[in-house]
């Protein structure tokens, strides 16, 4: 239930001289046997960094299925301030400026970039950085992180829901397509259906499709993108329009909701700021605003 508006581009700020400390940092690749290092860096701050350690989690720090490179950002005496997936989505978590800024120089030279995502204050500050010599902005929206935690409200269980499975894959592709395509502009079936297939279908072999199907029509869908011991981040919320406004989407989400908290502390998505209409369905089903993101979509 995420839509994308065009908004103005990010104001520019007065560039001036790198800090002369970031000449102390370096940058690497993260490879294999850094994995105990770099989720112990993430999970400080878990439900910002639930992405990146997710996809760690799922696939290792080295993976094609990662569709990006991890990068460690080093101080002289080797302690980790920074790491960051730089690939067809980007993301960051740094302790200090000067990493930021050493991260996006580094994020330059990845021409395969789509998407640049993250806390408002540090995209805006990266964004600084990367747009001196990176990709230049398509679009970009400001998103609220929303945050579910215990207690969830108790109510009549929905026999429908369940994990998707093989079967349902050509319901779920379509709504997730056309989500994909109201949010950014792409439509993944037209760009890169096998790809986008393959997809779709690790997802569900692993169990992080929730769907309900009524009458051979999708009916609630709902994708675990990410998760740790500490988060779950959800994506791909769909409502189908004739299950609207009955109160049944709700039900599901709730459902869903008391379901994964049982085996994690919290659940987290993103909708924009001007859908007005997702963000009630959303606080009417526990969801409290934790923070300003911002999601910048890159030209290729």
């Amino acid at each position: 239930m995420r839509s994308t508006a065009e908004l103005p581009q990010i104001p520019s700020i007065t560039l001036g001289r790198e800090p002369e400390a970031a000449s102390d940092l370096s940058v690497h690749d993260l490879s294999k046997g850094y994995e105990t290092e770099v989720l112990d860096f993430l999970a400080v701050r878990s439900l910002h960094t639930v992405y990146m350690a997710g996809f760690i989690r799922d696939n290792g720090l080295e993976s094609p299925l990662n569709r990006g490179t991890f990068y460690g950002c080093r101080n002289s005496l080797g302690q980790l301030l920074g790491v960051a997936l730089i690939g067809h989505v980007t993301q960051i978590e740094t302790r200090t400026s000067e990493a930021l800024c050493a991260l996006a120089r580094a994020a330059q030279s990845c021409s395969s970039a789509h998407v640049i995502m993250g806390e408002k204050e540090k995209i805006e500050a990266f964004w600084n950085h990367y747009a001196r010599a990176g990709q230049s902005l398509r679009l970009a929206c400001r998103e609220l992180l929303l945050e579910q935690c215990w207690p969830v409200e108790a109510g009549e269980e929905v026999s429908e829901l369940r994990p998707a499975t093989a079967a349902d894959l050509s319901l779920v592709m379509p709504a997730q397509a056309e989500m994909a395509l109201a949010e950014c502009g792409v439509n993944p079936l037209e760009v890169d259906p096998a790809g986008f297939q393959g997809r779709c279908m690790r997802r569900v072999e692993r169990g992080r499709v929730w769907v309900s199907v009524k009458d051979g029509r999708l009916a609630f869908k709902a994708d675990i993108m990410a998760e740790t011991p500490e988060v779950v981040y959800l994506e791909g919320v769909y409502v189908n329009p004739r299950e609207r406004g009955k109160g049944y989407g709700r039900r599901c989400l709730l459902q869903l909701g008391r379901r994964l908290l049982s085996r994690s502390r919290s659940i987290c998505l993103l909708v924009n700021e001007r859908n007005t209409e997702a963000q009630g369905f959303y606080y009417g089903a526990g969801y409290r605003f934790r923070s300003l993101y911002e999601t910048i979509y890159l030209h290729k």
